[in-house]
């Protein structure tokens, strides 16, 4: 598959995460993105998800019937179900391939939109244009030069990009330096923390931030 470049540190990274949902944090995240019963800190995480997704799909019309969409790192697909349930064709990308197929068992029939879900790259270059560009907590374990790259290249295939960052903030740091979020095997590769009013991409501005518990997210755009 043809890729836009990547520095060394991008794709180590990109290794890195797709080794952990591959890996020992597959089922944790299988469940914590279903209904089962999970713990009281991962109800927090849960929750920051999902109020998180429904920030970032309010930036979008009601009606995408006809639009192009790419989920960059869609995971176990919420968030390309909803899009799709708006009308959307959509298409959803994970470096996982055991999260694409959880994403594959639970997507239902009947949806107004198509969804197309495939395990691969975010910005491999021949994924196409789209409308917009949906990236939910998939960035956030990125440099800030890696981050701004992979915007320019995300925002060069879609007037209008919704993505997160771990906000710099000294809770956030904390927690994640004290790694009591989620026992030992099931943590994540370390999150960046980023002031976005560093971040040097033209057309970012800020949304909103969710915070929960264990969960603490800033959503941004980029339009153009």
């Amino acid at each position: 598959m043809h890729k836009l470049p990547a520095t060394h540190s991008y794709e180590t990274t990109r290794a890195q995460v797709a080794g952990y949902f591959d890996g020992t944090a597959t089922r944790v995240w299988e469940r914590l993105t279903s209904d089962a019963p999970v713990s009281r800190i991962r109800q927090t995480v849960r929750a920051g998800r999902d109020g998180m997704r429904s920030l970032m799909l309010a930036q979008l019309p009601a009606d995408l019937t006809g639009a192009r969409v790419l989920d960059a790192g869609c995971g176990t697909g919420a968030a390309c179900e909803a899009l799709a349930a708006r009308g959307a064709d959509v298409l959803g990308i994970d470096i996982s391939p055991k999260l694409v197929t959880i994403a594959q068992r639970r997507m239902p029939a009947g949806l107004p939109g198509r969804v197309d879900l495939r395990a691969g790259d975010m910005l491999a270059s021949d994924l196409g244009q789209f409308d917009y560009v949906v990236a939910m907590d998939s960035l956030i374990y990125y440099t800030r030069p890696d981050l701004q790259q992979a915007l320019q290249a995300l925002s060069a295939r879609a007037p209008h990009v919704v993505f997160t960052v771990a906000p710099r903030t000294p809770l956030l740091q904390l927690m994640w330096h004290a790694g009591k979020a989620f026992p030992r095997a099931d943590r994540s590769p370390r999150m960046v923390p980023q002031d976005w009013r560093r971040l040097q991409v033209q057309g970012l501005g800020r949304v909103g931030r969710i915070s929960s518990g264990f969960y603490i997210s800033e959503c941004l755009e980029v339009r153009r």
